[in-house]
């Protein structure tokens, strides 16, 4: 019992250490161009801060309270010292107090959990040129629908009711309300990278980062802008490719989250898909000459009209599933979720993921999430085909009817052995 006891404030200890060196090592870096005796703390002085955190959760809390009061007067005299400099930041102090914290945490909570706060703030303090570089393109309006993001994320979603409510049962709230908070982060993922590489790095950068908020979005700008520059074919017809690639990696990876029972069969039904697309994709790029001018016009990627219109149409679609399961079966699930994928397919997915897993099983699951996606990829190849028009319109829409046959086939093969 007592060498279970020695052994656990070790561990303690060592990772109240590791906490502090590893913030330490943060500090002392962006502080090495300044000259000795003016840096607050350093790399040592952390480590021996978050070694002194730990040491302090071993003693009684009277004796804790009194080095915690120690660390703090110390960095203070520190943090004086600097409002002189005219580079002064209060940061290295601050961090200086979470670390003792974080290894006090390391003893009298969890190594684990200790560790995973330090690596939290180094990652935090080694991005500030992103963060700051990130604040310098942010308009007053992104700002306060950034608020409102963290509002209707942090504040309503933990108040809704997690409990089925409605016909069938076809209601959750906080499921519902977490596909206004999924669509506003994701939307948000996207305008992030594209603010960051914009235009610069060309056609195949803003296909990859613009598909994370809507693909189709992406198939419609391209072939239109393929209509009045023909001779950008070759790189378009591949950006409309990568494009249809990061779709089908985004439902692979919501399908992980949200219904990861049918993860296997998808993405065995998806593989021929992704294959034929990437293949097209790197022979079209081949064939064409980026350009590096393109500008894909997404908007406001805070606007919550369509996260709501989505989280209705969700909540539209669960109710109409668990009808067509009542009265059809499977068949029905999947004739709804088909024609949920035409408008849009993370909707689809979220809707079979409010169901009961009772309801399909987990082969039949990913039959029945297939079908919206392969849906939503016969509409974009069509929408090229109509934009673009003619030869240019074949040749643009070409990968996403070739996916489109590699998976039908693959799911024709499937039951002709099966």
């Amino acid at each position: 019992m007592a060498s279970t006891a020695l052994s656990a404030s070790i561990t303690g200890l060592l990772a109240a250490l590791a906490a502090g060196l590893l913030i330490g090592l943060e500090r002392g870096w962006s502080q090495r161009a300044q000259e000795a005796g003016h840096r607050v703390a350093g790399f040592r002085t952390f480590g021996l801060i978050g070694f002194s955190g730990g040491l302090a959760a071993l003693l009684p809390d009277i004796m804790a309270a009194i080095i915690a009061l120690g660390v703090t007067g110390t960095m203070l005299i520190g943090f004086r010292a600097k409002v002189s400099d005219e580079r002064f930041s209060a940061t290295t102090t601050i961090a200086a107090l979470m670390t003792f914290a974080i290894g006090f945490a390391a003893v009298r909570v969890s190594p684990v959990i200790a560790l995973a706060c330090a690596a939290g703030a180094f990652m935090l303090l080694s991005a500030r040129q992103s963060l700051h570089g990130l604040l310098r393109v942010l308009t007053a309006k992104e700002i306060e629908a950034v608020a409102r993001f963290a509002i209707v994320a942090l504040v309503v979603l933990p108040l809704l009711p997690d409990a089925d409510y409605g016909p069938y049962n076809a209601w959750n709230p906080r499921k519902i309300w977490l596909v206004v908070v999924m669509v506003a982060g994701f939307s948000f993922a996207g305008y992030v990278l594209a603010r960051t590489f914009g235009s610069s790095r060309g056609i195949l950068m803003m296909a990859a980062t613009g598909a994370i908020v809507s693909s189709t979005a992406v198939t419609a700008y391209y072939a239109r802008r393929l209509a009045a520059e023909p001779q950008l074919r070759g790189v378009l017809t591949a950006g409309i490719a990568i494009a249809s690639i990061v779709m089908f990696v985004r439902v692979l990876i919501l399908t992980a989250i949200l219904v990861p029972r049918a993860l296997p069969t998808l993405s065995l039904l998806l593989a021929p898909a992704l294959i034929v697309a990437a293949l097209l994709a790197l022979i079209a790029w081949r064939r064409g000459t980026p350009d590096g001018s393109t500008e894909l016009k997404l908007g406001n990627p805070f606007d919550f009209g369509p996260a709501l219109l989505l989280a209705a149409f969700v909540a539209f679609f669960s109710l109409a599933a668990r009808w067509a399961l009542d009265v059809y079966g499977d068949q029905g699930i999947a004739i709804v979720l088909g024609l949920t994928g035409l408008m849009d397919v993370d909707a689809a997915i979220l809707t079979l993921a409010g169901m009961p897993n009772a309801a399909l099983d987990s082969a039949t699951a990913g039959f029945v999430l297939a079908a919206p996606v392969l849906a939503n990829t016969a509409v974009k190849g069509v929408l090229a085909l109509t934009i673009a028009r003619g030869r240019n319109g074949l040749l643009v829409a070409a990968p996403l009817f070739a996916s489109l046959i590699a998976s039908l086939t693959g799911i024709a093969l499937y039951y002709a052995l099966a």
